[in-house]
């Protein structure tokens, strides 16, 4: 068999001021046509997996342009059609194809365009026919679209947040799209739409057991594939939202009847699972220093990976006041602080500004005396087998903070965002992390003693309360009972 192969990835904050330009794109590396799966970066596992997958086989991959920008605001019109015109442009030199595999995210939004994976799978089924199977893995926090759904054959998305599961998940899209390509089954999809917008971490109750409950359909006669779509909450668009999509053989009804009983299994419980956000001193409060365990606070409204600016200073401010804690914090996006510390070089004092630069979410600057205690001009954090870089970045110590600044805007997903710049992070008693639950793969394995912290920055989840245009802003938690027949 014929396998074309190819991503376009990013997750888009329409109500970020950050633009996502073609070189938001090039600064991660756009890769055309094949590579060594280290070199493709966040893609790199998932085309390693098909790339096996298909040697097994015997099949033969045609490999198209694989991309990937930071999240931001939305994707300039020219950027998309350029990447959209050289994927339809490689799959039309690859033609005829027998299959088309896509990493997409779910949540890309340009210029013009609300949906740009449903137009970008319509683009390619107009190319390739009716008779190619189109299977698609996206992330979970996407906006499910009709046209996604019209248009591809099977889409499975990863179902753990964080979401370790993609290699997994990029095996079984392989082989539910190769059993069609082949006659053995004809997927069909279904989509129930729960009216929820929310925060859905997997690695604690009821999320565990609603993925539990994803593994027990799959074991079901007759069905393929079930997958939660979170969705993007700051993604304002029509499809924005939590669903449930399920993949059957043949049997549309058995999908549509199973997409409703996880929909209403999720729906029943929507009320526990809005998100618990504290001050800084609620989540202080009763901390005992001498446990042993240091307390993770996630400073998820700055989070970087849902196109925040990560340079909101208040958690930073507070954690400097508290000098009877040691503490670290992490990774501030601050290019001329970094800068600034590289110019007077390493164990000099220095009066730095910190943070409040980007833009309007990046709040006030905080401006505090420092000793610069590590420089690196190649930073990175290590993820897995993914080496994610950072850019230059330096390590500052304020009182007992140590603080890591970077010059590229990313998430903290790794203790080696701090480990790599000689930070003692076995000494700190409070960590710091600009993300959402991302950190939690990694960090866990320090303590699982984690908070959300509530600081006004970018990413409100007073969900209720986003200021929607485009969404219809019927949902939970803005009404409380808007799906009265999942209830």
């Amino acid at each position: 068999m014929k396998i074309f192969t190819s991503a376009l990835v990013t997750e888009t904050n329409t109500f970020s001021t950050f633009p996502t330009t073609l070189a938001s794109f090039e600064e991660l590396g756009i890769i055309r046509g094949p590579a060594p799966s280290q070199a493709l970066g966040d893609v790199g596992p998932i085309v390693a997996q098909w790339r096996r997958a298909a040697g097994r086989h015997g099949d033969e991959i045609h490999e198209g342009v694989y991309a990937i920008a930071q999240p931001a605001g939305r994707v300039e019109a020219q950027a998309y059609a350029q990447l959209r015109g050289e994927i339809l442009a490689a799959a039309k030199a690859a033609m005829p194809l027998d299959m088309v595999l896509l990493f997409l995210h779910g949540a890309m939004v340009a210029e013009g365009e609300d949906d740009c994976e449903g137009d970008l799978i319509r683009a390619l089924r107009e190319l390739v026919g009716p008779r190619c199977v189109i299977g698609v893995e996206l992330d979970p926090h996407c906006h499910m679209s009709a046209a996604m759904t019209r248009h591809a054959d099977a889409i499975i998305l990863m179902r753990e947040y964080p979401h370790v599961d993609y290699e997994e998940r990029a095996v079984e899209l392989f082989d539910v799209c190769r059993g069609a390509a082949t006659g053995a089954t004809r997927p069909v999809m279904a989509v129930a739409d729960c009216r929820m917008v929310g925060f859905y971490p997997t690695t604690s109750q009821p999320m565990r057991g609603l993925v539990d409950r994803l593994r027990e359909a799959e074991a079901r006669p007759g069905v393929l594939s079930a997958s939660l779509v979170h969705g993007f909450p700051w993604g304002d668009v029509g499809d924005a939202g939590t669903k449930v999509l399920v993949v059957a053989d043949g049997d549309e009804a058995l999908a549509t009847a199973v997409a409703t009983e996880l929909a209403q299994a999720l729906y029943r419980v929507r009320r526990t699972m809005l998100p618990h956000l504290e001050t800084v001193d609620e989540a202080l409060e009763g901390f005992d220093p001498r446990s042993g365990v240091p307390r993770i606070l996630a400073d998820a409204g700055d989070n970087p990976g849902g196109g925040a600016p990560g340079d909101h200073a208040v958690l930073l401010a507070a954690l400097v006041q508290r000098t009877d804690l040691r503490s670290v914090v992490g990774m501030v996006c601050d290019p001329q602080a970094v800068d600034a510390c590289f110019g007077v070089g390493i164990d000099a004092p220095l009066r730095l500004c910190v943070g409040g630069k980007a833009g309007a979410g990046s709040g006030r600057s905080l401006e505090i005396n420092v000793t610069v205690r590590g420089l690196v001009q190649e930073h990175s954090q290590t993820v897995g087998s993914i080496v994610d870089p950072l850019g230059r970045a330096a390590w500052v110590r304020c009182g007992t903070t140590d603080i890591v600044l970077c010059s590229r805007r990313q998430q903290t997903l790794s203790p080696t965002a701090f480990t790599g710049l000689g930070v003692p992070l076995h000494e700190a008693q409070i960590i710091s992390v600009k993300s959402s639950h991302h950190y939690y793969a990694e960090f866990s394995k320090l303590s699982t003693d984690c908070h959300v912290i509530e600081t006004g920055a970018a990413l409100s989840m007073d969900f209720a309360r986003l200021p929607y245009q485009r969404r219809d802003i019927h949902f939970f938690p803005a009404i409380d009972n808007p799906a009265p027949h999942l209830a």
